[in-house]
C-alpha cells in the first residue's frame, strides 16, 4: 500500500471551503482534469478517467458534520481517499488531502501524485476565492 498527503491553506471559513469541495456538480473544476464524476445515487459515483478512456464505479461521501469527503473504488477496492477542511483562526482553513493505493498497479508515482494533488488544492483555493469574492456567483 502507498499513500499520499498534501495540504494547503485557505483564506475563507472552513464551512465555505467544505461546501465548494462538496459540491458534487463542481468537482470538475478542481479535481485533476483527467479525471471527471457523473453522481448517480449518492453515494454512488462513476469516475471517467481520461487518460484510460475507463469508467470506475466510487463511492463518495459527504460527512459535514466532520466537514471531510471520503471516496474510494466501489468493485476492486485499489483506491481510496480523504479531504479535511481545519479551521486554524482568522477565517482561515487548512484542507489535507490523503489518497491510498491499495494495489501498487493503481498507483501512478509519486511526483504524479502530488503535482495532482498540488494542482487540485490549488484549483479549490481559486473556486473557494472566486466564492467567497463574490457570494451571489
Amino acid at each position: 500500500m502507498t499513500e499520499y498527503e498534501r495540504s494547503r491553506t485557505m483564506p475563507a471559513q472552513p464551512e465555505q471551503v467544505f461546501d465548494q469541495a462538496a459540491n458534487v456538480g463542481q468537482l470538475d473544476t478542481w479535481l485533476p482534469s483527467e479525471l471527471h464524476v457523473r453522481a448517480d445515487e449518492l453515494p454512488a459515483v462513476t469516475v471517467h478517467e481520461d487518460r484510460t478512456d475507463e469508467d470506475t464505479s466510487a463511492l463518495l461521501r459527504k460527512r459535514p458534520e466532520q466537514m471531510r469527503l471520503e471516496w474510494g473504488t466501489r468493485d476492486q477496492g485499489n483506491y481510496a481517499g480523504w479531504l479535511q477542511v481545519a479551521g486554524i483562526g482568522s477565517g482561515a482553513s487548512e484542507v489535507t488531502v490523503h489518497l491510498s493505493f491499495f494495489d501498487n498497479s493503481h498507483d501512478p508515482g509519486e511526483q504524479a501524485v502530488t503535482d495532482a494533488l498540488d494542482g487540485s488544492l490549488r484549483r479549490l483555493e481559486e473556486q473557494v476565492r472566486l466564492r467567497v469574492d463574490n457570494p451571489a456567483g
